[in-house]
C-alpha cells in the first residue's frame, strides 16, 4: 500500500500478496471484498478502475473503488517469488478457516483437515449470466458458494434448483469420474471457491468426516433426483419436446381424449394447456392466451412437458379455444409461412 485516506482496514506499507488467482491480505488483517473485486478485475481485463500513467508495470499505481476510505498500491515483484508463494501464510489460512467454519461442508472436519482444505482454496467471481460448469465438460474443480446464487440446469437448459451461499456443487463429477452432470449458472453476481481435482482427492482420501459428509450429500441429490423422476412418472406421461414435438404431443391428447393439464416447463417460462376429452379449453403461454398461445407453442423445440390427469370444476364447464384440428393446421400453416419467408429474406441476404 503506497498510500491511504481513511482507509478502515489498511494503512501505508501493508502489503498483499497475489498467486494467480489468489489473494492474500497483510497478515493479520481481514480481506477487503472492494480491494479483491478491484484487483481480481485488473487481471481478468487488464482495465483497473484508475492507473496512473507510466510505461513501467513495476511504477503502476492503482486506486481502489473505496468505501468510506481510499487506499493507493502498487506492484512488487517478490525476489524468488515461485518459493515465496508456493504456500499460503499460516495466519491466512486461520482467517480464512474461521471465515469459513459455518459453512455446512467444513462444521463436521477436523482442524487440520479444515486448514489444509483451506490452503488449497482460489477464489473466483462470476457476473450474472456466467456459465461456471457446463453439463458434459470434464469435472476439474470442487466449488463453494460464498456469496450470490446460481442455477443449476438440466437438459434443453430447463432449470432444476437453484443454490446460494455455503452450498458445493462439481462433486458428483469428481467422485464418480464421469464428465458435469449439469450446467451452473450464476443468476446473482456470485463469489465462489474451487479446489482443484487432485488436491479436493488427497484430502478426501484423509479424513473419514470429508467422506461421510459427500456420502450424505450425495444421497441426499440421489433422493431429489428420484423423487422428481417419480412425480413425472405418477403424472402418466412425461418427456423431452426434443423428443416428441409440440404437433405430436397436442395431436396425442386429441386423438386419445384426455382429460387433464399439460405443463410445459421451458427455459425461462412455464405453459399450461388444459384439454377436456381431447378438446382444448384453456391455453396459457408467456402472457398470450387462447389461439395465439398455442400457435407460439407449436414453434418450441426445447423444454420439458408433464401431463396430470384431472381440471378444476370451471374448466370442465368451459367453451374449447376452437376446432382442435383447425387449430393444429392454422398454426402449422403460420410456421411454414414463416419458414418461406425465412428462405426469400433472410437466406439471399446472408448470400450477397
Amino acid at each position: 500500500m503506497v498510500g491511504e485516506n481513511n482507509c478502515p482496514l489498511y494503512e501505508t506499507g501493508d502489503e498483499f500478496y497475489l498467486s494467480g488467482k489468489s489473494f492474500f491480505p497483510p497478515r493479520n488483517k481481514a480481506p477487503c471484498l472492494i480491494l479483491v473485486r478491484d484487483v481480481m478485475k485488473i487481471l481478468k481485463t487488464g482495465t483497473p478502475p484508475d492507473m496512473s500513467d507510466t510505461d513501467n508495470p513495476a511504477e503502476t499505481v492503482f486506486n481502489c473503488s473505496g468505501c468510506t476510505g481510499l487506499i493507493r498500491f502498487g506492484y512488487k515483484r517478490e525476489e524468488n517469488q515461485s518459493s515465496s508463494l508456493s504456500k499460503k501464510p499460516e495466519d491466512y489460512v486461520s482467517l480464512v478457516a474461521r471465515s469459513l467454519s459455518k459453512f455446512t461442508i467444513f462444521q463436521s472436519l477436523e482442524d487440520d483437515i479444515v486448514k489444509e482444505f483451506t490452503s488449497y482454496l482460489k477464489f473466483d467471481e462470476f457476473a450474472v449470466g456466467d456459465i461456471i460448469i457446463r453439463k458434459g465438460d470434464p469435472g476439474r474443480h470442487l466449488y463453494i458458494i460464498v456469496s450470490g446464487r446460481v442455477e443449476v440446469l438440466g437438459d434443453d437448459e430447463m432449470s432444476l434448483a437453484f443454490m446460494g451461499k455455503g452450498d458445493v456443487f462439481g462433486e458428483m463429477s469428481l467422485l464418480s469420474g464421469n464428465p458435469v452432470g449439469a450446467t451452473i449458472k450464476a443468476v446473482k453476481p456470485s463469489t465462489v471457491l474451487y479446489i482443484v481435482a487432485k488436491d479436493f482427492k488427497k484430502i478426501l482420501s484423509k479424513s473419514q468426516s470429508l467422506q461421510m459428509y459427500f456420502t450424505r450429500l450425495l444421497a441426499g441429490r440421489m433422493a431429489e433426483i428420484n423423487m422428481a423422476r417419480s412425480e413425472e412418472f405418477s403424472s402418466g406421461m412425461a418427456g423431452k419436446l426434443s423428443e416428441m414435438p409440440p404437433s405430436e404431443l397436442f395431436q396425442t391428447f386429441n386423438m386419445n381424449q384426455k382429460t387433464g393439464v399439460l405443463t410445459l416447463k421451458l427455459a425461462d417460462t412455464t405453459a399450461y394447456l388444459s384439454f377436456r376429452e381431447g378438446g382444448l379449453v384453456s391455453v396459457k403461454y408467456d402472457g398470450k392466451e387462447g389461439e395465439e398461445a398455442f400457435f407460439e407453442l407449436l414453434k418450441l423445440k426445447r423444454g420439458r412437458f408433464k401431463f396430470i390427469p384431472g381440471l378444476s370444476p370451471e374448466e370442465m364447464k368451459a367453451e374449447e379455444v376452437g376446432d382442435f384440428m383447425h387449430l393444429l393446421m392454422e398454426g402449422l400453416r403460420r410456421i411454414d409461412e414463416d419458414d418461406r419467408r425465412f428462405i426469400r429474406t433472410v437466406i439471399p441476404s446472408l448470400t450477397d
